[in-house]
């Protein structure tokens, strides 16, 4: 799809009366990387702006690459661009404003449960645009930060994937990336990030595989609980062997449910296909279109 006609980017002081000056309450997110607002610019619409904090070391590089990757990618389930602006000391995103967060905000919130179904169809929907990544374009594209936080929500609840301020294409001839300029989140890292700062399209892969982990377990790979040798994959892995039900969210399966053997088929098959997206040797996981299959199909 072609980008949006008369695209123009917005001045500082715009974007500074849209979020009332920057203000705490127009704050909905945070990282290294800076901060979102939430803003209404001149025509009504409600949209989020991404401020780089400049004074973090790759806030430029980070910028320029999710700038211009982003505003080429035209998918439903990928955050949409809107404009930006740009100058020496004042860089920002204007991006698709999502009611819902992210989410890792929603996995955990206390007041909300994501029931099965709408779990299943976040990853859906996340294993779509990752399809589109690395297969819609004759290089393919490596989110290289795939996690819970950099998935958000809109008023549907369908997911899109944000973030794209460590996304690179993968050229094959340059697969032996410095570790330094891999700096992927740990827990989701893929083992040859660490290991050889390597970096491809089956790291994209393994890190969705613990992001299903989590998804249906609400457990987090940086759970304290995980000491030593033990890890999330390796938890489920073992629990696995005893019972689904040591594995899984409690909020999901009940045996009081009439529908508990088709949920307990389906959680199972599901962590079954998280065990493959996270197999050790990068060359054989599978690949985002068989993902896409095997879970919508």
């Amino acid at each position: 799809m072609p980008l949006v006609a008369n695209q123009r980017r917005f001045t500082y002081l715009e974007l500074f009366q849209a979020t009332n000056g920057f203000s705490e309450n127009n704050l909905i997110g945070r990282g290294g990387f800076g901060f979102v607002y939430k803003a209404r610019i001149q025509d009504g619409m409600e949209v989020a702006v991404k401020v780089f904090d400049l004074q973090y070391g790759r806030a430029i590089k980070s910028f320029d690459i999710e700038c211009g990757m982003i505003k080429r990618i035209r998918h439903r389930n990928i955050i949409k661009f809107i404009s930006s602006c740009s100058s020496d000391d004042f860089k920002a995103l204007v991006l698709e404003y999502m009611p819902y967060g992210s989410l890792e905000k929603c996995l955990y919130s206390s007041n909300y449960i994501l029931d099965i179904f709408q779990r299943l169809n976040i990853m859906i929907d996340v294993a779509s645009a990752l399809e589109y990544l690395h297969f819609g374009y004759s290089v393919p594209i490596i989110h290289c930060d795939l996690k819970p936080n950099n998935v958000l929500l809109d008023d549907n609840m369908v997911a899109h994937l944000s973030d794209f301020g460590m996304a690179k294409p993968f050229l094959k001839e340059d697969q032996s990336l410095t570790q330094t300029q891999t700096l992927a989140t740990i827990g989701y890292m893929a083992p040859e990030y660490g290991r050889e700062g390597r970096v491809s399209t089956n790291g994209d892969v393994y890190s969705f595989g613990i992001m299903l982990m989590e998804t249906f377990t609400r457990k987090k790979p940086t759970d304290e609980s995980f000491t030593g040798e033990m890890t999330l994959k390796r938890w489920v892995n073992d629990l696995l062997l005893i019972s689904i039900m040591e594995v899984v969210d409690a909020n999901l399966l009940s045996h009081e449910d009439k529908h508990f053997v088709a949920k307990e088929q389906c959680m199972s098959f599901v962590f079954n296909l998280a065990m493959k997206c996270t197999i050790e040797s990068p060359e054989e996981r599978i690949n985002a279109k068989e993902i896409v299959t095997k879970l919508a199909g």
